[in-house]
């Protein structure tokens, strides 16, 4: 199917196909959190916009044939890659009036995060555009057929802290986070969600966990039980909204969990505002004019 798609869909300098042998470029698979053979990553201006774990046929054509009709209308669906306007990037919580999902606007390249337990996913996987597979339970797909499809979650590794750190491509107004946590029910061990977060907001770097205790946070929330949607495993974080107006990145710390366990679990992160000015990543700016300097 892979070949059958690469043969009828590529299109020269928009849609290009590769492979990569994870045995040999085991540092790739890492980056990208791989667990599963065989993964299908898509990615539009240089943003995952959709992941396909297992041998799919159907959904791996539905997608290649989408990003190709984009490509074919020469790029009308915009900079955001398979953005909201398309339908394809998940959200597991209505929009505040007047407000968007930005997440594209994540630079995935810059991501950092402390206390992550490898064995699960990567700070990329919390922006997948994907709908977790938690919640595809019941539509035909058994346990062990989820645990082959890998784990598209991050869990906690020494304790129940999480530290992550989120550049931005371009200037942001956050209005709301959007946190999903799908910890399995009934189970003694299972990790918790998340319950205390602090945000920072304009840190040029990931915090360390002594020293985000040592600095005010921009905000700090507590969620309770009934934030959560019990469909979807999402809470609705309401920034407030003047602290959070020109924003280049956010550092999301989550403190402690839903519970006396010592794991917590985050699926997904999505960030709602406006988009404003894009961000000139790396560019060298000229200081001093005068003589001497």
């Amino acid at each position: 199917m892979y070949e059958q798609l690469s043969a009828q869909l590529s299109r020269p300098s928009k849609v290009t196909f590769t492979k990569v042998n994870v045995d040999q470029q085991t540092e790739i698979a890492q980056t990208y959190g791989i667990t599963a053979m065989p993964t299908f990553m898509i990615f539009k201006n240089q943003q995952i916009v959709d992941t396909i774990r297992g041998a799919d046929p159907r959904k791996l054509s539905e997608a290649v044939k989408k990003l190709a009709a984009e490509a074919d209308s020469d790029g009308s669906a915009g900079s955001g890659g398979f953005g909201e306007s398309s339908g394809a990037r998940w959200l597991g919580a209505g929009l505040p009036k007047g407000y968007s999902d930005v997440t594209d606007q994540v630079d995935v390249r810059g991501l950092d995060l402390l206390n992550a337990d490898s064995g699960f996913g990567t700070s990329r996987t919390l922006f997948e555009g994907a709908k977790p597979l938690a919640l595809e339970t019941g539509k035909g797909k058994t346990k062990s057929e989820h645990k082959e499809s890998g784990k598209d979650w991050v869990e906690t590794d020494t304790d129940e802290q999480l530290m992550l750190y989120v550049p931005f491509q371009s200037t942001l107004k956050v209005h709301t986070l959007h946190i999903t946590s799908l910890p399995p029910k009934g189970d003694d061990e299972a990790p918790m969600r998340p319950k205390t977060i602090q945000v920072y907001s304009n840190r040029a770097h990931v915090l360390g966990f002594e020293e985000a205790e040592d600095l005010p946070a921009t905000q700090a929330i507590t969620l309770r039980p009934q934030d959560w949607d019990e469909k979807t495993g999402t809470a609705k974080i309401e920034l407030r909204f003047v602290k959070f107006q020109n924003v280049s990145s956010l550092v999301v710390f989550v403190v402690d969990g839903e519970g006396s366990g010592d794991k917590v679990r985050v699926d997904r992160l999505r960030v709602i505002g406006e988009s404003g000015e894009k961000r000139e990543l790396g560019k060298l700016t000229k200081v001093g004019d005068e003589p001497g300097e």
